[in-house]
C-alpha cells in the first residue's frame, strides 16, 4: 500500500491546478510586479488577480489583503505593527501568536476549559482600559476545536484571530485582523495573508520599500500568490465525506484500544482533525512506528517537532505531561480514502499493542 498523508494540518499537498497555475505564472509572468514597463505592470495585473481571489475567498475587500510569506511573518506585522500597550490572548494560540505576545512588555494569558474551547467570559474578565488587541484562533491547530470569535468579538476590542485551520472548513468569523496561509489549503509555502480590516492603523515593522500599501516591503512573491489565488479558487468542497473518515478512525480506535481517548471529544471540531491519547505509549514512539509502515501523523504542530516539551495546547487542557506525551493528531484531507483509515486503524491498534508490552510503566 502506497504512503498514506494524515497531517493535513502540518501541511497539504499541491492541488494540480494549483502546480499548473504556479508553473505557468513562473514560465511567462517573471517581470518585478513594481517596476513600471510592460513586463513589471503584467506581474502586477497577475497579482492583483490572486489578491482579489484571496479577499473574495476570505469576505474581505482586496485593498484588504496584505500578502505576506505564511501566517506567521503575518503574526508578527499585526501584532508589532499594532503596538498594542496590552494583548489578551489564549493559552492555545498558534507559537506564531503566542510568543510573538511573549515579547510584548505586557499581556494577559487566558486559560482555556477541558474541552479546549475559551470562555468569552473569562477573556471579558481579563480586559483592561488599556487592552488594545485580543488574540483568540477561529480552530485550534491540535484539538481542531472551534473558538467564539465572534463573541468575542462583540467586546469592542480589536481581534487578531488566527484562521490559518478555519479557511474551507467553517464559515469564518470577523475580526479586526486575519491571518491566513496558502499551504493549509493545497497551496504552495512561501505565501500567506493579513486581513486588515479598513480603519485599523499598523506601523510598519520592516522597512525598504512602500509595497503591500507600506505595510509589508519586498520584492512580491508573484508565483506564490498565483499558487495561493488558485489554492482558495480550488478548496475541496468534501468536508462531510473527510468528516465521515474521521469519525469512522476515531470509533475504529476507541473501540479497539483500551485506555484510547479523544482530547477535546465534546467540544465543536472542523471535519478533519482528531487528537487521541494512548495510554501507556509514548506518542513519538508511536509515530515512528506508523511512519515506518507508511503512515504520516503528527505529535503536534508541525513547528514545535523536536521540542522536549509536551504540547503546551495539551496542558492548557488540563492533560498532564505524560498523557500529553503520549498523544497524536491526526488530519485528514481530501486524499484520505476509506482503505487508508482502515489501514492506519490496524496500524495503530497493532503498534500500541506492541509498544505497551515493550513499556515497564504499563500494566
Amino acid at each position: 500500500m502506497p504512503r498514506a498523508y494524515f497531517d493535513h494540518n502540518a501541511t497539504t499537498p499541491l492541488a494540480e491546478p494549483v502546480l499548473a497555475a504556479m508553473t505557468a505564472c513562473l514560465r511567462d509572468t517573471f517581470g518585478n510586479a513594481s517596476s513600471i514597463h510592460q513586463d513589471g505592470q503584467r506581474a502586477r495585473q497577475v497579482i492583483e488577480n490572486a489578491r482579489r481571489k484571496v479577499a473574495a475567498k476570505v469576505g474581505a475587500k482586496p485593498e484588504e489583503v496584505v500578502l505576506t510569506s505564511g501566517a506567521t511573518e503575518a503574526a508578527n506585522l499585526a501584532i508589532f505593527g499594532l503596538r498594542p500597550r496590552h494583548v489578551v490572548v489564549t493559552a492555545i494560540e498558534h507559537p506564531a501568536v503566542l510568543a510573538t505576545c511573549r515579547e510584548l512588555p505586557d499581556y494577559t494569558i487566558v486559560p482555556v476549559g477541558s474541552d479546549g474551547v475559551v470562555d468569552p467570559d473569562d477573556v471579558r474578565r481579563a480586559l483592561r482600559p488599556d487592552t488594545d488587541l485580543i488574540a483568540v484562533m477561529a480552530v485550534n491547530n491540535e484539538l481542531g476545536t472551534i473558538q467564539p470569535v465572534t463573541e468575542i468579538a462583540a467586546f469592542g476590542v480589536p481581534v487578531l484571530s488566527d484562521q490559518v485551520q478555519a479557511l474551507g472548513k467553517i464559515d469564518l468569523p470577523g475580526a479586526a485582523i486575519r491571518i491566513f496561509s496558502a499551504h493549509k489549503l493545497y497551496g504552495p509555502k512561501g505565501i500567506g495573508a493579513m486581513v486588515v480590516r479598513k480603519g485599523v492603523s499598523l506601523d510598519p515593522v520592516t522597512f525598504g520599500g512602500r509595497h503591500e500599501r507600506g505595510r509589508r516591503p519586498g520584492t512580491e512573491n508573484v508565483a506564490g500568490a498565483v499558487g495561493f489565488g488558485a489554492a482558495v479558487e480550488h478548496l475541496p468542497r468534501n468536508q462531510a465525506v473527510i468528516a465521515d473518515l474521521r469519525d469512522r478512525l476515531e470509533r475504529g480506535l476507541l473501540d479497539r484500544v483500551p485506555g484510547a481517548r479523544v482530547n477535546a471529544a465534546g467540544a465543536p471540531r472542523v471535519s478533519n482533525t482528531t487528537n487521541i491519547r494512548f495510554e501507556g505509549v509514548e506518542g513519538e514512539a508511536l509515530l515512528i512506528a506508523l511512519d515506518l509502515q507508511g503512515f504520516a501523523v503528527s505529535s503536534g504542530a508541525a513547528c514545535s517537532s523536536g521540542a522536549v516539551e509536551p504540547s503546551h495546547v495539551l496542558t492548557a487542557i488540563g492533560l498532564s505531561k505524560e498523557e500529553a506525551k503520549s498523544s497524536l493528531r491526526f488530519s485528514l484531507g481530501a486524499s484520505n480514502t476509506l482503505e487508508q483509515v482502515d489501514a492506519l486503524i490496524e496500524a495503530t491498534v497493532a503498534s500500541v499493542a506492541r509498544l505497551r508490552k515493550l513499556s515497564p510503566a504499563y500494566a
